[in-house]
This record gives C-alpha cells, structure tokens and sequence, in this order.
C-alpha cells in the first residue's frame, strides 16, 4: 500500500527480516508485570502532555468533531513506540468469543518489515474524551498482527486482547459492547471513519469522524475522502453506522494517507488474513 502511515512514530533502528514461517500470524505478548507497569504508566497527567507534544496542524476540512451519541466502543489506544516516545492510536473493542478483542491498525503494534521493533507498555481507553475515562483503562494482553505486515509491510491490521479492568474486574465487551467485523465485503459502502487526530484544536482530546463513500484502490486496498492524520491511526471503518446507537459493521481501520493525495485515508480490505489475526486473537 502507498501511502503515509499515520502513525506518530520517532526513528528506530529497522531490525533484520527473516524469511516468513508458516504461521500467518505473529503475536506479541505482554507479562503480568509489563501489563501491570503500563497502567501505572499512563497517568492523567503523561495522557494530557502527549497530547500537548504534537500538533500535527488543524483539524478538518473534510474531519468533523464528532457530536451525537459517544460510540463507547471507540477509544485511544497509549504506548510507548519502538523509538521510545509517548504516543497513541486508534482502537475499537469488537465482538468476540473472549469479550476482550480489540481491532487496531498493525503499525500501531509494530514497525513494518521489522520483527524487533515492537511497541510497548500498550493500554487502551474506550470512549475517552478530554481526559475523562469513563469505562477506565484497559492493559494490552497481547497483540496479533499478519506476519506479511512484520515482514513486508502490508495488511496494516491487527487485534489486540486486553485484560479485564483492574478496578471492577469487567471484561471489555461487558463494559462498552462491541462493533460487529465483517470479512470479504464487497468495498462500496458508505463509511463513517473514526479517529483521535493530533491535529488542533483537538490535540486527540476529541473523536473526529469523516464520512465518505468506499472505493477500490488498484493496490487492493479501499480509501474514503478524509484528512484525519496522526494518532487516528487504526480507528474504525464503520459501514451501516447508526448514529443513535453507536454501532455498525467495522470492515477496515484508517492506515495511511495517501502520499498523492493527502485528503485520501486508506485502508485494508478485510479477507482471510485478518480473520486469521481476527480469530487468534478472539479464541485466546
């Protein structure tokens, strides 16, 4: 896929590729005591300097302050990059077999055709917004992504398994419900597009949503007219989206701008690859 990844990455050394195994899925896993250091980590106030350390520009015109019903399912996702910077994405809890899925894109998890590269001290924060935590913060358990994307860059997705929280002992879905994911669908749907950009006035304070129409790009992958950038990496493609009740089918995650055109947001289509790193993930 061409395009600008929408991550706020800091330099690191790019690691050596091996040949691809035969496990279509790579898995990263975190301890107990990784899991347990990253929630003390991500304290208010590192949440709120963060924010404050990029301005990616301002916000729109095509990216809108989302202002109807919060979709609880949505939320950022905090780490510490492969560099060694603070820095965050976009994520969603989805339906699964655990209750504890969520879908991301793989950069958030891992630098490209790199396997040494990995993010660290992850937690994820369903509907945040301004520094408020209103279903608390969830610790990354693990996080499968496509062993293509940790060898050669491509299929940008990946899903992620969370402890349950740690202060009422809730497990994800049982606390904000989940997106329903859908596997080869046919691109063309019209398309709501979630994201906490670090673009102002937000900062990634705020969800911002683009609203487009899907269509095929000659590389296989799908793009929506949107101007969202870094730290909406990884938020939802939401198809069938209702407004009223938050839900829809998620079908992609925003991956890269399109280094052409940057009012283009890209995104995978979602065929057997990701229901495998879908699948190792939900059964884990």
């Amino acid at each position: 896929m061409t395009g600008t990844v929408l991550a706020l990455a800091a330099p690191a050394t790019v690691g050596q590729a091996s040949a691809a195994p035969a496990d279509p899925v790579s898995v990263l896993k975190f301890t107990a005591k990784e899991r347990k250091d990253a929630l003390a980590y991500w304290t208010p106030a590192r949440i709120k300097a963060v924010g404050k350390s990029v301005d990616l520009g301002p916000t729109g015109p095509k990216a809108k302050p989302w202002r109807g019903t919060t979709p609880k399912t949505v939320g950022r996702l905090f780490f510490v990059n492969a560099g060694g910077a603070d820095t965050w994405c976009t994520a969603t809890a989805v339906k699964s077999a655990n209750k504890s899925a969520v879908m991301t894109a793989a950069h958030c998890v891992r630098r490209g055709s790199s396997p040494f590269n990995t993010n660290f001290d992850m937690v994820f924060v369903p509907a945040y917004h301004k520094g408020k935590q209103p279903y608390g913060a969830f610790a990354v358990r693990s996080a499968a992504t496509p062993r293509t994307w940790e060898t050669d860059s491509t299929d940008d997705m990946a899903t992620l398994v969370v402890d349950a929280n740690k202060k009422n002992g809730k497990k994800l879905t049982d606390a904000v419900g989940g997106q329903a994911v859908a596997f080869n669908r046919p691109v063309g749907d019209t398309i709501s597009a979630f994201g906490y950009s670090a673009t102002r006035p937000q900062l990634g304070e705020e969800l911002l949503r683009c609203k487009g129409k899907a269509k095929k790009k000659q590389d296989g992958a799908q793009a929506i007219s949107c101007d969202m950038t870094g730290g909406s990496s990884g938020g939802p493609w939401l198809a069938d989206f209702n407004a009223t009740t938050g839900k829809g089918v998620l079908v992609s995650v925003n991956s890269a701008l399109d280094s052409m055109t940057p009012t283009e947001m890209q995104g995978e289509v979602f065929k057997g690859t990701a229901k495998k790193v879908y699948d190792r993930a939900q059964n884990s």
